[in-house]
């Protein structure tokens, strides 16, 4: 029996060692922050700023005159600081796998051809480590999408404080996923010669099959039968617009076949995802009001011709042409690596963009595809007071270091296992 209590103390320790931070409770007193440099997340700045809000949305973003009366808020002094709207990360999995060699933690993808009506928000899980570690870096908010099949199904935007995906839904099921197949295909390596691109001799039977299949559901959204179709159903959101087609292609001809299809359909809310050679295609793409979520800016180019730094300069070549764009992070480990989303926009300013350009990738412009920007995405007066203050830039990894984050007013915890291992080991050498 002593030895079954002693396993159970151990077990409990551990479990509480390992548990989640508890998510921030409401805002329950009016908070000014002043001092700071406020990045507001449309190109504008103010120096030594004023940034006070109450009950999760924010009351008055100015310049700090010293004169103003702050008595009845808790005061945060951020001089020589730097305030920003929280980060979005756009086309994510976070949430959907904990460990990839763990099946039963892997819930990104559903079998099949055609899921539209396969919703990630409810398969998000909300205490997830891995989400947590977003926060320190900025990361407050995500677009949760499946993968998988033609039409992968439904994503969902969420914040990443909460007890479940209920707490944490900021928009419900905003769009539908689209995998655009590809005009080319590699053929199959053999003793006599190289594997090599060729034209794919299926992609005008599979483009086929997607226009059929939008024509049953823009049918089947006119019906008045009442038929419980729930994969057709759920299409119904593209064609009275209140759902976005996320259209996940690369290739040049693939993204003017998309977009036409799109425009065939009525579909007036399309976003290119990935994009590689959105750049080719930048005049087009602002001509018809399509946005782009462009692929990860840590990137190998894709063929062997192209600029060994093309992936670092898409960004600008379309933002000088007047496209929306913001940056995802899918790809190899994109989970983690989403937490790196800040210092991808931080490399477009190295390749042309101006900072402010730059933080607008991965806070207004993605709020505005995502069709949340009327209250997330910028640091404006009536918008949720969803931000963060740092030490430094928060674009450059050797300065970006959080103060206090706040999430519709809530002050987050920004402490993980990951902070939590650091101030462990840090200590390490400095006891031998």
């Amino acid at each position: 029996m002593k030895l079954i209590k002693l396993i159970t103390i151990i077990t409990v320790c551990v479990a509480i060692g390992n548990a989640q931070q508890t998510p921030a409770d409401k805002q329950s007193k009016s908070i000014a922050i002043i001092g700071a440099t406020a990045h507001i997340g449309n190109g504008e700045i103010i120096k030594n700023s004023l940034v006070s809000f109450d009950k999760g949305v924010i009351l008055n973003i100015s310049k700090y005159t010293g004169n103003e009366d702050l008595s009845k808020m808790e005061v945060i002094n951020a001089f020589e600081q730097h305030i920003y709207p929280g980060f979005i990360v756009p086309n994510s999995t976070l949430g959907l796998i904990e460990i990839d060699a763990v099946r039963a933690t892997d819930d990104e993808e559903e079998v099949g051809t055609w899921n539209p009506h396969i919703r990630s928000l409810i398969a998000y899980n909300a205490e997830s480590k891995v989400v947590e570690s977003m926060r320190p870096n900025g990361v407050l908010m995500a677009q949760i999408t499946p993968r998988g099949g033609r039409i992968s199904g439904t994503s969902s935007v969420v914040q990443l404080d909460a007890w479940n995906w209920e707490d944490a839904v900021v928009k419900e099921d905003d769009g539908i996923h689209l995998n655009w197949p590809s005009t080319l295909s590699r053929g199959r390596r053999s003793m006599e010669e190289d594997r090599g691109l060729k034209s794919n001799p299926k992609y005008k039977s599979q483009t086929a099959e997607i226009e059929t299949y939008f024509k049953q559901s823009k049918a089947n959204s006119k019906s008045n039968e009442g038929s419980q179709n729930l994969p057709l159903n759920a299409m119904n959101g593209l064609f009275d617009n209140s759902k976005s087609l996320f259209i996940h292609v690369n290739d040049e001809k693939g993204i003017i076949d998309a977009v036409e299809f799109s425009k065939k359909q009525g579909i007036t809310k399309t976003v290119i995802v990935g994009g590689y050679e959105t750049y080719k295609l930048a005049a087009y793409l602002k001509e018809n009001k399509v946005a782009v979520l462009l692929q990860r800016v840590h990137s190998m180019p894709s063929n062997d011709d192209h600029d060994y730094d093309l992936p670092f300069k898409m960004a600008k070549i379309l933002v000088d042409e007047g496209v929306i764009v913001a940056l995802e992070t899918s790809g190899d480990m994109e989970r983690m690596n989403s937490r790196n989303l800040p210092f991808y926009a931080g490399t477009t300013v190295a390749y042309g963009l101006s900072k402010e350009q730059a933080l607008q990738l991965i806070t207004l412009n993605t709020a505005k595809i995502l069709g949340i920007d009327a209250r997330y995405g910028s640091l404006e007066v009536g918008k949720s007071a969803t931000l963060f203050v740092s030490k430094g830039d928060a674009l450059d990894m050797r300065t970006n270091h959080l103060i206090n984050a706040f999430i519709d007013g809530r002050k987050i915890s920004l402490e993980t296992h990951q902070t939590e291992l650091w101030k462990r080991y840090s200590k390490k050498y400095s006891h031998q």
